[in-house]
């Protein structure tokens, strides 16, 4: 993991708000910095060199995969990480709770 991965992980790894994440995850031929399984969000932290045209075009084709299985992929910039990590934390936590289904121990 990155050093910007490290200090998400950090804040996200022990489930916070009941909302259990999963690093480093295998979709496919792809591996996802995070995912959320209630959500069906993926998290990706993204360096500078996401910002050339030859990591672009092959982060587009793989957000069109993981779009293809249902999935949906947000980026964020490791300058916010490493800016305030909580913040990030949070709000990846929020944009989570908000697309996840409804808990199954209220089903039951």
């Amino acid at each position: 993991m990155s050093p910007p991965e490290v200090r998400l992980w950090n804040l996200l790894r022990r489930s916070p708000a009941g909302i259990r994440f999963r690093r480093q995850h295998s979709i496919g031929p792809y591996v996802a910095d995070f995912y959320c399984p209630a959500a069906k969000l993926v998290i990706e932290v993204d360096g500078l060199v996401h910002d050339f045209a030859g990591p672009g075009e092959r982060d587009e084709r793989r957000n069109e995969y993981m779009r293809e299985l249902g999935l949906n992929v947000v980026r964020i910039p490791a300058a916010d990480v490493f800016r305030d990590a909580t913040v990030v934390a949070e709000s990846v936590i929020a944009m989570c709770a908000d697309m996840a289904g409804p808990s199954t121990t209220q089903l039951r």
